[in-house]
């Protein structure tokens, strides 16, 4: 049976995989969601990695181990410690050795590419708008749900260490992004992928929350990856 490891991103709710993990569950997936300790500022991606690793220690059979956003910082150094038969990044942050998480953002020229993009697809402002921008193509039950019920507040500790490892683990990996993320637009994605991890992204239909807006293609994705024989 093929196990799922399901990282979340910023504010490091399990929840955020609640559309997608009863799909794979339902083609025979072992599936683990993660919370992440993401509002103590004692925890960094070493410490995310562990409670990651500490969930699927029972696990058995082929592990895929997903990361979403800031989940694919995590999800590599999980790779590296625990036997993974494969790694998917989700609309990721792709991490550099060497590099933090909050020079990421620089680095890559993430918000001038953000800022291209909204003029590009004629939105008449600059600064990027967290329900509107995440949340466009989400249905509206689900906003609902998500804003009712807000992530925790997502400690900075995470950001401010270089990444630890040296480099990529050996590891099939695989980038799906959405078409429509607005906040890591495709092309800056397809660049950043190509020069970091030399692949090239699958892309699907959505915005940046895939497993919220699209949870039955991004299923379909994910499975189609390992066999769940």
């Amino acid at each position: 049976m093929v196990a799922f490891a399901l990282i979340p991103g910023a504010g490091g709710r399990a929840w955020y995989w609640h559309r997608v993990a009863p799909l794979l569950s339902a083609h025979g997936a072992h599936v683990v969601a993660v919370d992440l300790p993401a509002d103590d500022d004692s925890a960094d991606l070493d410490t995310y990695a562990a409670v990651v690793a500490a969930a699927v220690t029972d696990v058995s059979g082929p592990l895929v181990v997903v990361g979403q956003s800031m989940g694919a910082l995590t999800a590599p150094i999980v790779a590296s410690r625990v036997p993974t038969a494969e790694l998917v990044l989700v609309n990721p942050m792709v991490p550099k050795a060497g590099e933090s998480g909050g020079q990421w953002w620089t680095v890559t020229g993430q918000q001038a590419e953000r800022i291209a993009h909204f003029e590009r697809i004629g939105l008449p402002r600059t600064e990027f708008d967290f329900i509107e921008d995440f949340f466009h193509d989400v249905p509206a039950q689900v906003r609902a749900e998500a804003l009712n019920s807000p992530d925790p507040a997502q400690s900075e500790t995470p950001f401010g260490q270089p990444w630890p490892l040296h480099e990529w683990p050996d590891v099939p990996t695989r980038v799906i992004v959405g078409s429509d993320d607005r906040l890591f637009p495709l092309d800056f994605q397809r660049r950043v992928v190509r020069e970091r991890l030399g692949l090239d992204v699958e892309v699907m239909p959505g915005g940046h929350l895939l497993a919220l807006s699209q949870p039955e293609e991004l299923a379909s994705r994910l499975l189609a990856g390992v066999s769940v024989d």
